[in-house]
């Protein structure tokens, strides 16, 4: 077994992700420079040097997990989420609407989520769990504080009244942050929540495998209650979807069969 391999075996049992589910050629190629970057000539060095310093092994997480994420990133999907799909899921709940943001990352998602949401809805009417399996980004999450870049392509009147400015930075206002419940959350090895109405999962599954990415689209089908929504990044398109029990509503919205 060689030294990756090695590593790979020893990082699952200590972090429970499985290295093998991401699309190894774009994963090695970033372990790589980053452990040249610590200055370690192996990864079985660099892997012994996490265990002994908690730092290394949250710095080293935190790379391996893809934290690019902007307020409203794709602006026209957020058009077609408000105006096309979210008024037919407002009408199908039951009572309050239950939104996922999986993979959230630094925040953004599900901040988007929750002003958009509270133009339409008030807070007794839906919630929204957020998730990640990086410690280290939901605790930046929780703090809501942003960069000015992070916001650019947000809705003038959302980031008027919903965040504060502090110099350089941006934070999210307290009525915004309370609508968010953030949980740690593995897509390839932890128990799905059920009974979504719409789940927002963008600009991940390109890491996957394919074999990672099917398993996370049928995980997604059984979240989501009949007529729930999945959507998915820009350069995600779902092109069987109905081998996953999805139709496409518009492209990057596939709906869940009804049942």
């Amino acid at each position: 077994m060689n030294d990756y391999a090695i590593f790979v075996k020893k990082f699952y049992l200590k972090s429970g992700i499985d290295l093998n589910l991401y699309k190894e050629a774009q994963m090695k190629r970033r372990m790589i420079a980053l452990r040249e970057k610590k200055g370690y000539a192996t990864f079985i060095e660099y892997f012994k040097a996490m265990e002994a310093d908690r730092g290394l092994y949250d710095e080293f997480l935190d790379r391996m997990t893809i934290n690019v994420s902007e307020f409203y990133r794709n602006p026209v999907r957020w058009q077609q989420l408000e105006t096309d799909i979210l008024p037919e899921l407002i009408r199908k709940s039951q009572g309050k609407l239950r939104v996922w943001s999986a993979a959230c990352s630094t925040g953004e998602e599900p901040y988007s989520l929750a002003m958009l949401l509270s133009k339409h809805l008030s807070p007794a009417q839906f919630t929204i769990t957020a998730t990640d399996l990086d410690d280290v980004v939901i605790e930046k999450a929780k703090q809501g504080k942003y960069h000015e870049r992070a916001l650019v392509d947000l809705p003038p009147d959302f980031r008027q009244r919903y965040f504060t400015r502090r110099g350089d930075d941006y934070y999210i206002t307290e009525d915004i942050k309370k609508l968010v419940t953030f949980k740690k959350h593995n897509l390839l090895a932890d128990v799905y929540e059920r009974n979504f109405d719409l789940i927002v999962c963008r600009n991940v599954l390109i890491y996957f495998t394919e074999e990672a990415k099917e398993k996370v689209y049928k995980s997604f089908h059984r979240s989501l209650r009949p007529g729930g929504v999945l959507f998915v990044g820009g350069t995600e398109q779902i092109f069987q979807p109905k081998r996953y029990g999805y139709k496409m509503k518009q492209s990057f919205f596939y709906e869940k069969f009804e049942e």
